[in-house]
């Protein structure tokens, strides 16, 4: 490592620590037996001192067993300028889905907010930026080119509520087909329309979150929706969260 790359490397150190911190952790384990511990009463962490750093890491090139028969850009151009249910009256845009189409990991949230529909990404509200730093700062992973990030639905629901079952059927061959071009090595179900979508019944998530299901061959992991996470900010809740994102990264290791 050169000299000009160690700041760039303490800095990222840090926002990792102060992130585990704020979610609950007083320590990390690592598999080569050293402990980090992280100060109580301050979130300062600049002279915390740390071990081997074995965290799982996103192979570069995922290897798949078939070639799927669909591109997401094909899925894309299927879709079109949807009409199929009421949702495309109200909207300004399809939010179809945004990442790496050949990533290894997908979360599946719900449907777009104001701010999805605006720009035409999902995501990119409060509830994204909560989940680009579970990403980014909790998993160590590029949340662009690590991973795939759609919704059940493409269009906003109005005032944010629940996709109907009617919305949710018109759109799911679509999500189906999402998921089979990228065919990742695992899947995160945000919430329970998202949950109960992928599994075909009712998900009570408080009690399923943190299992893992398999959805057409591909691990599923259940786990809380960031918009949630931000209207009931707990402690218990972000350990949680944080805790269904390790049992992923693990399941990515193998």
């Amino acid at each position: 490592m050169s000299i000009q790359e160690r700041p760039i490397l303490l800095r990222n150190l840090r926002n990792y620590l102060t992130f585990l911190k704020d979610y609950g952790f007083s320590e990390i384990p690592s598999e080569s037996g050293v402990t980090l511990k992280l100060p109580s009463g301050t979130n300062k962490l600049s002279h915390c001192s740390v071990g081997t750093d074995k965290r799982p890491e996103m192979k570069a090139k995922k290897i798949v067993t078939t070639k799927p028969n669909i591109s997401i850009e094909e899925v894309r151009e299927e879709l079109g300028d949807c009409t199929r249910c009421d949702l495309y009256k109200n909207r300004k845009t399809i939010v179809f889905g945004s990442g790496n189409p050949h990533a290894d990991l997908v979360f599946v949230g719900e449907g777009p907010g104001a701010d999805e529909d605006e720009q035409g990404f999902p995501f990119v509200g409060r509830a994204g930026k909560k989940l680009t730093e579970i990403i980014e700062k909790g998993m160590n992973l590029n949340r662009e080119e690590d991973t795939y990030i759609c919704n059940i639905v493409k269009c906003r629901p109005p005032n944010n509520r629940d996709p109907k079952p009617d919305e949710i059927e018109a759109c799911n061959p679509f999500l189906i087909k999402q998921l089979q071009a990228i065919r990742p090595k695992a899947i995160v179900a945000l919430g329970k329309p998202a949950a109960s979508t992928l599994l075909g019944r009712t998900v009570p998530i408080m009690k399923e979150r943190g299992s893992w299901h398999e959805y057409e061959g591909i691990p599923l992991m259940l786990t809380l929706h960031p918009a949630y996470l931000l209207r009931a900010y707990t402690l218990e809740n972000r350990r949680n969260v944080m805790n269904d994102m390790n049992k992923v990264l693990a399941k990515l290791k193998k």
